[in-house]
């Protein structure tokens, strides 16, 4: 008898299929841009984290060329070899007097600085206080370090302080976590009460600022400009990829904590350095956002109108505080069916839901961005009200 060892892929894939799980990926044919072709169509974007616009800027993309021509394409080693270029102290530099702290480690991606980040601070003696709804990268660098992981529930100061109280005598140190801004609904972490809490019990503090950056605070430098709680929260974690349009992550914040994960991260160890194109387009985002707030508040005055638009017509946004604009449908088969109804009336809306979403919870997620005109929006706005209407949601 032969046996299937392929079999219990089939049938989980099968599942997918059933349930409305299976994700269906698109193909780009062009730039991240207001306007995106896609799978052979011109169509609207209200997908890409493109907040600012800067995916496909000019600036970029001449900065990114000239790095080629300065430094090649790769590093071709681990930033403790032989891979640390100038670009990328300049650009770690930049970032650390951007976001107001005093050291900053670039690393290749959002989701490997949380990886790289948690490990060195906590072990199998510590624990860790995570927000229910916190980012899979920073589940996944939790579980990596091997320290017990209490969940505190979304957003709650008085739960977190609660599960303090109730487990943190039991560890040597503990380390409270939290999105800055949650990427599924637009809501905005409390982090001014959570670093309260976690002050007055000696926990340390991370946040991870991936969709605030370019997004809060002042010229969009991120939450913890947005609170004013400079040299407060310990460690500050974001990406490049995002409102920086590049690709990248980044860990920022105490010296002594970004100099002792220089030492002990292992993505940071063991991976090759970003190229000298990233890098450089890297830092000419950093010069645009440091000359002008136009495009951060652009992005606003976009997201402002097309969230009230949305509600006018009957849609519900969640609780969104954000450019981050969710709208809920709950049943997974009934999102599907209205993102491709969107994009048959011309618009790119992802249909959201399980395990990315809770079970019941699924939504098309709007992403709002500087690039888009207010006839854009209009159109979009157009094209939600018809397929709403249409499906009986509105």
């Amino acid at each position: 008898m032969i046996h299937d060892k392929l079999a219990f892929i089939r049938a989980d894939m099968d599942s997918l299929r059933e349930s409305n799980l299976l994700i269906n990926i698109r193909t780009m044919g062009s730039p991240a841009d207001a306007w995106m072709e896609v799978d052979g169509r011109r169509v609207l974007n209200f997908c890409t984290n493109n907040y600012l616009g800067l995916a496909n800027h000019p600036r970029l993309k001449a900065a990114a060329k000239a790095a080629v021509d300065r430094w090649g394409v790769g590093p071709a080693a681990v930033r403790t070899i032989a891979g640390t270029q100038g670009l990328h102290l300049e650009l770690e530099r930049r970032l650390a007097a951007f976001k107001k702290v005093e050291d900053a480690l670039y690393m290749q991606s959002g989701f490997c600085a949380n990886q790289a980040a948690i490990p060195p601070l906590v072990g199998t003696e510590d624990v860790i206080f995570s927000d229910r709804l916190n980012h899979a990268s920073i589940i996944d660098g939790a579980r990596l370090s091997r320290a017990r992981i209490i969940v505190y529930e979304h957003c709650d100061p008085a739960d977190a302080e609660t599960k303090i109280r109730e487990h943190l005598s039991q560890y040597r140190r503990g380390l409270l976590i939290t999105d800055g801004v949650f990427s599924m609904d637009g809501d905005i972490a409390p982090l001014d009460r959570l670093t309260e809490v976690a002050e007055r019990h000696g926990v340390l503090t991370m946040v991870d600022d991936a969709h605030g950056e370019g997004v809060l605070g002042h010229g969009g430098r991120g939450i913890v400009d947005h609170f004013g709680l400079h040299g407060v929260c310990d460690v500050e974690i974001g990406t490049l990829s995002k409102a920086f349009g590049v690709v990248g992550g980044v860990i920022a914040g105490k010296k002594a904590i970004v100099d002792y994960i220089r030492q002990k991260a292992r993505p940071f160890l063991f991976s090759s350095a970003v190229t000298p194109a990233d890098t450089a387009a890297c830092l000419a985002a950093v010069d645009l956002l440091e000359e002008s707030e136009a495009l951060v508040d652009r992005l606003w005055d976009n997201a402002r109108y097309f969230s009230a638009e949305m509600k006018r017509l009957g849609f519900d946004t969640g609780h969104s505080q954000t450019p981050i604009v969710p709208v809920m449908l709950g049943d997974a088969g009934l999102a599907k069916q209205f993102s491709r109804e969107l994009f048959e009336a011309g618009v790119f809306a992802v249909a959201i839901g399980f395990p990315t979403v809770p079970h019941g919870l699924a939504r098309i997620r709007v992403m709002n961005t500087a690039a888009h005109s207010r006839d854009d929006l209009d159109q979009g706005l157009t094209a939600f009200e018809q397929v709403g209407r249409k499906l009986g949601v509105i």
